[in-house]
């Protein structure tokens, strides 16, 4: 069995998109003082490596927090746009697939899609009740020709519209 982190780190001013928070990682807490640290993390919920909840872009829909969990994981397949798409596994896009792709995605019915996409995508995939996934890393150590499980659990927020991930993936050896 092999583990593949698909997750980017977070840290004090790491990039991210324009418009969100800036990000603030910041010790507030000592050993000396406390016996203890503590830190205080600042930042947007679609930061890093992050999951979209359907809420996300449309006011009707659910928040993360009421999203099952069962939602944010399961078999998926590294795949490049314009490729043949398995059925009813998540599908974890190695380039930017555009609006075009869209049928194609729903033809597959994919429980989720993870990859950097088009906002008009990511839009029509979230309003299909398919949950998205972006800023994934390490995606050139996944297999193009299987499946893998993949796990990519959120932040229980309340009215959560997205939240940063520990996004994995077991390949079977």
């Amino acid at each position: 069995m092999k583990i593949v982190d698909l997750s980017q780190t977070i840290y004090s001013g790491m990039n991210v998109h324009p418009g969100d928070p800036k990000v603030e990682v910041a010790r507030t807490g000592s050993y000396e003082v406390a016996g203890w640290i503590v830190r205080r993390i600042t930042l947007g919920s679609h930061t890093g490596t992050h999951v979209d909840a359907f809420s996300h872009m449309d006011e009707d829909g659910e928040p993360l927090d009421q999203i099952p969990l069962e939602r944010f994981f399961g078999p998926a397949r590294l795949v490049v746009p314009g490729g043949s798409y398995p059925k009813n596994v998540g599908l974890i896009f190695y380039e930017d697939p555009g609006i075009d792709s869209l049928e194609p995605i729903l033809s597959a019915n994919p429980p989720f899609v993870a990859g950097t996409i088009c906002e008009n995508l990511e839009r029509a995939l979230l309003k299909k009740k398919i949950v998205t996934y972006t800023d994934l890393a390490n995606l050139d150590q996944l297999p193009l020709d299987r499946d893998f499980m993949f796990y990519g659990f959120p932040l229980k927020i309340k009215d959560g519209d997205g939240s940063p991930v520990r996004a994995v993936a077991i390949i079977e050896e």
